[in-house]
């Protein structure tokens, strides 16, 4: 989401050491020594990044390698940039949902060439910041940035210093909203929630309460299917405007996500790496699979089960001949 255009960075000095240190002691095999996992059967090493639409990808993936294709998988609860760093040390095979990350591209693709790119998921990330669609009737213009400092006093919270609150989630996610306040001259502050979650219930809250509330949020999301969000208009993106993070005055921009897996797993992966190149869905299908995970009381396992019963035609064309 700024350069990076990803879902979470990790910050410098001592929180880029605790994340080190975590992959180094979050355990499992490695990639397999037969060959990645290859024909014969193995461990898939899957990263999982914080938020639910990943975790329905792998919900999905996992479900269809182990009872289609025989293949054991490890799920690694590992932040971003921490799960790239996986490719190197052979812990991680594959990320199932990546939000751009040119530099992360380049510096384990090109250059270290430890990693490869397994194409597109289907889905289209798109980030920005949201208001509860009530607001839009009762709040003339609010989706327009330019009146955003007309409504600021709205947004105030014991949190936001005198200004409107911005909500933002996770601190590890990627994020243009400080630049964007400063460039944009808003009279607003970042206020983080720490989660998802927070977000989520944040968002329920104000739809319940007719709470006004500025937050941080991204499609794909199950919450789309839950209620009705309407996206602030911030200065339209155009390529390059986010190349300078401390510059950004410009929307994100929307993302086309991908699967990286790391080079040995594409090369001696077998099925398992033909499964992933091959798996494509659409955003609709992440936010049923999602939902079901976080409201309907199913587990990842039964999540994936009722999707892959209900949708065999599209599933079938990922698995290899």
């Amino acid at each position: 989401m700024k350069v990076i255009k990803g879902r979470s960075l990790i910050a410098a000095g001592l929180a880029v050491g605790l994340a080190v240190a975590g992959l180094a002691g979050c355990g499992g095999a490695k990639v397999d020594d037969k060959g990645g996992g290859g024909d014969k059967g193995g461990t898939v090493n899957i990263a999982i990044n914080p938020w639910v639409g990943y975790e329905a990808d792998a919900a999905v993936v996992g479900y269809l390698l182990e009872h289609e294709l025989g293949y054991k998988v490890q799920k690694k609860n590992l932040k971003e940039e921490v799960a790239w760093q996986g490719f190197e040390s052979g812990q991680v095979d594959v990320i199932l949902e990546n939000w751009g990350h040119p530099d992360l591209k380049k510096k384990y693709i090109d250059e270290k060439k430890v990693a490869a790119s397994a194409g597109s998921t289907g889905n289209k990330g798109v980030i920005g910041w949201y208001v509860p669609q009530w607001m839009v009737a009762k709040y003339p213009g609010i989706t327009d940035w330019k009146n955003l400092n007309k409504y600021a006093s709205i947004f105030k919270t014991s949190e936001s210093g005198g200004k409107g609150q911005l909500l933002f989630g996770d601190p590890s996610y990627v994020s243009n909203e400080n630049a964007l306040i400063a460039n944009l001259k808003l009279n607003y502050k970042v206020v983080v929630g720490g989660s998802e979650a927070t977000l989520v219930k944040s968002a329920e809250q104000s739809e319940s309460q007719q709470k006004p509330l500025l937050f941080y949020f991204w499609d794909p999301h199950w919450l789309f299917k839950k209620m009705k969000l309407a996206r602030v208009n911030l200065p339209p993106y155009k390529e390059g405007c986010d190349a300078d993070p401390k510059k950004v005055a410009c929307d994100y921009a929307e993302m086309d996500l991908d699967k990286i897996v790391s080079s040995k797993f594409a090369s001696s992966g077998g099925k398992a790496y033909q499964l992933v190149k091959n798996f494509k869905w659409t955003n609709e299908d992440q936010n049923t699979v999602a939902d079901d995970m976080t409201n309907n009381g199913m587990t990842a396992d039964q999540a994936a089960k009722k999707w892959v019963d209900a949708h065999k035609s599209t599933w079938q064309a990922w698995i290899p001949k």
